[in-house]
């Protein structure tokens, strides 16, 4: 099955505000910032400044900006990353996941259009032109706070594209005296054999859509794949951590159960959790956090009762946010951020978010940052923990 993370943009703008233990809807509230290219994933730096994914505006456009947090100013750090549009509905696919450590930042490299559209329906079978030789990957990225504080941007080419492939370091200046560096850390297949009657050529893509870092290791949430892949820095070699059992479905139709769809990872104390956003027809309530043992893979359920979970993040209290895409795809219903003092208690709920995609949390401020990437903005909530 073709698991997309997201379906089209809908219409509209809504935000939230959230106070205290208790949520107040106010739609709309001003973006903090506005314009991005299909905004993914949102971390902050270890400088503080917020660094965003984009897919671009088409093929090999990719890029991470930097947002100041106080103003919402936007910078390039990077453009030119792989892109490209992927089947069935021809979405941009480019940066998702992020993590840093010190100075170097790891950026995935989703799907692309490493796939194409097959002759059966809701098939894929292999491009034999994609846009880039580094699709479903993982990129390092080692940059000084100089430049993250005052650079205009990088430029990643075609050919620094194939010399990355090949095992390559490659150096970029700006032009300005500004100096980065981008190596190749892990490299996935782009896609495994799933042949089917009458397709024998038929594949499964790979789809890495999330990614946390604990020491020397990267974990990377697979949407498409439904498991969590393990990456040793020190080698680049990876292995299957864990695999997600289909979730039930309970719309009525379709089949009896749907793909789990992992598409966030963040490492919390000793464990992974793990958001399954469930595929099509996007079951009410069936979707949920599972919490990933990193040594043993052994998975349990952490937060349940979510639909089209798309993020979690603790509250630095004991507490932690969930983020869902839509409270119902099918209906086209906005997303919702959700607060719970416990992962077992009832949560306090705001729906009044647009395609919201991924958050970070200041939480010494109390202040929550949400990518909504049909808007193609950054909102900033206030006055969330007290």
């Amino acid at each position: 099955m073709n698991n997309r993370p997201f379906l089209a943009a809908f219409v509209g703008v809504f935000v939230l505000l959230v106070a205290a233990r208790s949520v107040t809807s106010q739609c709309p509230v001003p973006a903090l910032t506005s314009g991005l290219q299909s905004p993914g994933k949102i971390i902050f730096s270890t400088k503080g400044s917020l660094l965003v994914t984009e897919s671009g505006t088409g093929v090999n456009t990719g890029r991470i900006s930097i947002i100041d947090p106080n103003n919402g100013t936007r910078r390039t750090l990077i453009t030119g990353l792989p892109a490209g549009f992927s089947p069935p509905n021809n979405d941009l696919a480019g940066p998702s996941g992020l993590a840093m450590h010190g100075r170097t930042l790891y950026v995935e490299i989703s799907l692309g259009d490493a796939v194409i559209a097959g002759p059966l329906p809701n098939s894929v079978i292999p491009n034999p032109n994609p846009s880039s030789p580094i699709f479903s990957s993982v990129l390092a990225i080692h940059f000084s706070a100089s430049v993250e504080m005052k650079t205009n941007g990088f430029t990643l080419s075609a050919a620094d594209q194939v010399a990355l492939k090949t095992g390559a370091t490659v150096d970029l200046s700006n032009g300005g005296g500004d100096k980065i560096t981008v190596e190749l850390v892990a490299d996935f297949p782009d896609y495994l054999p799933e042949p089917r009657p009458g397709l024998p050529n038929a594949v499964r893509q790979s789809n890495p859509f999330g990614l946390a870092l604990d020491g020397d290791h990267l974990y990377v949430a697979e949407a498409s794949g439904n498991t969590v892949r393990s990456v040793d820095l020190q080698t680049g070699n990876f292995s299957v951590l864990t695999n997600f059992a289909p979730l039930p479905n309970n719309r009525g139709f379709g089949p009896p159960v749907v793909e789990a769809v992992p598409d966030s990872i963040h490492l919390v104390g000793n464990q992974l959790l793990v958001t399954l956003l469930s595929g099509f027809p996007f079951p009410l309530g069936n979707a949920q956090v599972r919490a990933v043992d990193p040594v043993t893979g052994n998975s349990t359920p952490f937060i349940t009762g979510l639909t089209s979970a798309i993020d979690v993040l603790p509250d630095g209290g004991g507490g932690f946010f969930t983020l869902e895409y839509s409270a119902d795809m099918l209906a086209g219903l906005p997303g919702r951020l959700s607060h719970l003092s416990s992962p077992t208690s009832a949560p306090t709920v705001s729906s009044c978010l647009i395609t919201p995609t991924s958050m970070a949390l200041d939480d010494r401020k109390g202040e929550m940052y949400v990518t909504q990437i049909g808007t193609g903005q950054i909102v900033r909530l206030g006055g969330l923990i007290h």
